[in-house]
Parts: C-alpha cells; sequence; structure tokens
C-alpha cells in the first residue's frame, strides 16, 4: 500500500494524495489513487473464497484466460481470470455451460480500477442448467431436421433487395452494409432494427422477420449482431425464433457473434456467417471478381474460337491442296474410258439377252403352233363329227346314212357316210401323205389335247 505524507501549507487546502477517502469533502478531496489504493487494501483483506457458478465466457488470451461465471438461481455475473501458471493445473475441458466450483480471491488493479477474481482452483460439478437447456432444444431440433441441410435453401447468386435485421446503429449493421457495397455498389437493403439481447431480443427479432419474410421484393434476410459472451446471445438459441426461422420462405443467413460464437440460430438458419462482414461476402458477389471471370471467360472464348477457326482453315487448305480436289477434271478424265467400256458391254449384253429371248419366242411359237389344231386342219386334215357331237374315231361308228359334220381349215361341211371304204388303210398305219413328222409334228394320229382323232379329210 503507497504511504502517503501530508505536506499541507498554511491557508490551502491539503494535497489529494494526503486525504484519506473517509475524511474527504469539497473543499478536501481525495485523489483516484489513494481511493483505488484504499479499496485495493480493503479487498486483500477479504482472502480467498469458494463459490458456486456456472461459466459463461471463457476466452483464452496470450496463455491466460479471462472469463465470466453466472449464478445458479440469478442473472448475476463476476469477471475471472485464470494466470497460465494455475491453468496448467486445471482440468482441460473447461468450457462455456460448464458448472464448477472455483477457488477465487479479489483483485483490484489501481492503476486502471478493474475488479475480477483470480482463480487457483476450479472443479467441475456438473452441467451447467443453461446449456443442459441448450443441449436438450439442440437434441429435439435435430431429430425433427431442422439441422438437415436438405431443407436448407440456396441464396440467390445477386439479390436485389437484402433485408438486414440487427441492433440500430450498431457496428455489425455499419460492416455489413460497409462490406456489401464495396463488393457490390448498388445493392439495395431494407433493414428492421431489434433489440439483439435482453428481454426484448425475441420478440423483436420475430416481428422484423415476419415483416422482411412477407416483403415479395426481399431475396434473402440476413440477422447480425457483433459479438458478446453466450449470456448475451441467448436470444439467439431462443426456440421460438429457431422454428420462425426454419418455416421462413425467404433464405436466412445467420451472422451473431464471431468465429467462435456459436447459438442454435446458427445450425437451423440456411447459411451461419462467422462474423457480419462475412454474411456480406457470401450474400453478395464482388463486382470486380465477377468483372475479372468474365473477362477470363471471354478471352477463353476468344482463343477456342480463334483455334478453332485456324484449325478449319488449316483442315480446309489440306482439303484443298488434295489431287482430287487440285485437278478434278483428271479424276473424270481417267473415269471417261471406264465409263465408255461399261456402257458398251451393258448395251452388248442386253442385245444378246434380247436376240436370245426372240430366238426362245420364236420357238415356243413353232412349237405351239405344232401344237395347235389349226395346224393339223392346215395340212388337209379334217374333224369328222356325228350329230350329238362326238368325233368319229372308227368307221364302225358312222355306218353307212349316217349325217356328219366335217370341221376342216376353213369352215364346216355336212356329209353322209357311205359306210366303210373297202381299200381303207388300217388303223395305225402311217400315211405317205406328208413327210415324216418332227417332233414339233409329230400328232397325225394322235388324238389332239381337245380329245379330236384326225385323219385325211
Amino acid at each position: 500500500m503507497t504511504s502517503f505524507q501530508p505536506e499541507t501549507v498554511p491557508g490551502q487546502a491539503p494535497p489529494a494524495d494526503s486525504v484519506h477517502p473517509r475524511e474527504s469533502r469539497t473543499d478536501a478531496p481525495t485523489s483516484v489513487s489513494r481511493l483505488n489504493d484504499t479499496i485495493r487494501g480493503f479487498i486483500e483483506r477479504w482472502g480467498s473464497v469458494w463459490v458456486e457458478g456456472e461459466i459463461t465466457s471463457f476466452n483464452r488470451r496470450g496463455g491466460n484466460v479471462f472469463g465470466r461465471l453466472k449464478d445458479l438461481g440469478s442473472e448475476s455475473t463476476v469477471a475471472f481470470r485464470i494466470w497460465s501458471s494455475t491453468l496448467n493445473r486445471l482440468p482441460k475441458d473447461l468450457k462455456v455451460g460448464d458448472h464448477v466450483v472455483a477457488c477465487v480471491k479479489a483483485d483490484y488493479f489501481p492503476r486502471t480500477g478493474d475488479f475480477s477474481f483470480a482463480v487457483s482452483a476450479m472443479r467441475h460439478v456438473g452441467l451447467g442448467e443453461q446449456l443442459e437447456r441448450l443441449e436438450r432444444l439442440r437434441v429435439q431440433l435435430r431429430s425433427e431436421g431442422l439441422f438437415d441441410p436438405v431443407r436448407k435453401k440456396k441464396l440467390p447468386f445477386l439479390p436485389h433487395c437484402i433485408g438486414l435485421i440487427t441492433g440500430e446503429n450498431s457496428d455489425a449493421e455499419k460492416d455489413v452494409h460497409r462490406n456489401a457495397e464495396l463488393r457490390w455498389p448498388r445493392v439495395r437493403f431494407r433493414t428492421r432494427h431489434a433489440a439483439v439481447q435482453g428481454d426484448r431480443c425475441v420478440p423483436e427479432t420475430l416481428a422484423a422477420l415476419q415483416m422482411l419474410d412477407a416483403d415479395p421484393e426481399v431475396d434473402v434476410i440476413v440477422i447480425a449482431r457483433g459479438g458478446g459472451d453466450p449470456q448475451t446471445l441467448l436470444g439467439f438459441s431462443d426456440e421460438r425464433l429457431l422454428r420462425a426461422v426454419a418455416a421462413a420462405s425467404t433464405p436466412i443467413v445467420s451472422a451473431i457473434g464471431h468465429e467462435n460464437d456459436r447459438p442454435l440460430l446458427d445450425d437451423v438458419a440456411d447459411v451461419r456467417a462467422s462474423t457480419p462482414t462475412d454474411a456480406a461476402k457470401r450474400v453478395v458477389p464482388d463486382v470486380s471478381e465477377q468483372r475479372a471471370l468474365v473477362g477470363q471467360l471471354r478471352a477463353r472464348l476468344t482463343g477456342r474460337l480463334t483455334q478453332r477457326v485456324v484449325h478449319d482453315i488449316a483442315q480446309l487448305e489440306q482439303i484443298r491442296s488434295r489431287p482430287a480436289l487440285r485437278t478434278p477434271h483428271a479424276m473424270l478424265t481417267s473415269r471417261a474410258q471406264e465409263l465408255w467400256m461399261l456402257s458398251n458391254r451393258g448395251r452388248d449384253i442386253v442385245d444378246r439377252r434380247l436376240e436370245s429371248e426372240r430366238r426362245r419366242t420364236r420357238e415356243l411359237s413353232a412349237a405351239l403352233r405344232a401344237l395347235s389344231p389349226m395346224a393339223t386342219l392346215a395340212r388337209g386334215y379334217a374333224i369328222a363329227q356325228l350329230p350329238d357331237g362326238a368325233i368319229v374315231r372308227d368307221a364302225i361308228q358312222a355306218p353307212a346314212g349316217t349325217a356328219l359334220t366335217l370341221t376342216i381349215e376353213q369352215g364346216t361341211l355336212a356329209a353322209r357316210s357311205e359306210g366303210a371304204a373297202p381299200d381303207a388303210v388300217p388303223h395305225g398305219t402311217a400315211l405317205d401323205v406328208d413327210p415324216p413328222a418332227t417332233g414339233s409334228d409329230r400328232l397325225d394320229d394322235e388324238p389332239t389335247d381337245d380329245g379330236a382323232s384326225t385323219g385325211p379329210a
């Protein structure tokens, strides 16, 4: 404790450092240093105490830990510090939400006026009530499928209007606006302010969400706030807000706290952004990057088209350089003789075939004429028929006086039989009237196809 030596001057107010806080008055105030030193001296007499509570903040910086301990039955909290030398002796799995018992000693810093408790020992008692409640809710929502990636909606590539829910005049609002406008200057926002902690957080956020989700111009909604200890972020793990976010038709981005902060809203929202700045980068594309991408695509397209045109020109030149296209008439000349020979050969084949068919036709015509009864009659034969139309084949069929009808080459004759002639040629004897019959004429004494018998007329 600093030793203050009063150096009073007659007729003047005593120096502030020489005035004890209990003796201070309007004309003789004490100094800040004397006040802080007095407070420290008073606090040092408390000694160490064992306290029970729930860890609501546990941040590591430079090997030390700075956090807060919350009362189990009320909202009262105290700050604590764990130096690196003490941290090595404590359980390694200490974290936010743990229910612990700690041995603490009051520590007051006169230079800054900061008050906290230095932890010399800490052990688990059980899972904190708050963490246990959140874990039960997490399990329930996961079982209902609210964390399932399949149900989450995709963000639009370039939203025309962005809905923003955040605290009024907050750093989160400024970060989202500034970073989004830097990436895409013409981006539009529709901002609804709401309390981001405390009792008003959930109802005001729900009202803002309902309003923006019903707005047809809003393409995506960002819920943002700056970092904070888990106690201040409890509103963003409220079941009412989580179910409203899951039921919204507009894609929702959660940008609550910093990278280490993880309220349940991060798991239910369609996209989780680690910070408000990250939310702006996820929602709005970078115009410079898009221009560079378009430039790259244009360059690639130009290169591909140029390469294709050059390749096709080279192929065309190669085709044109072939003999068949360089002197096409040579190909026709070489084939002209072959065409003439094939034409002559075709004509010869057709002529021979026609002559062969003509000869065959003549032969068939001659054979047909030879087989015809009219050819037999033309040689002087006649066909004798009885009145009933029967053909006379034997002399005994026409006794004397029998009326006969004689069919000759030109017409018919009526005759009457005088009976069998005594000098008649015996049946089957060949006549010497005509020369011997050929193969086609060998029907002089044989029945014709129509059953008529033939004989000299």
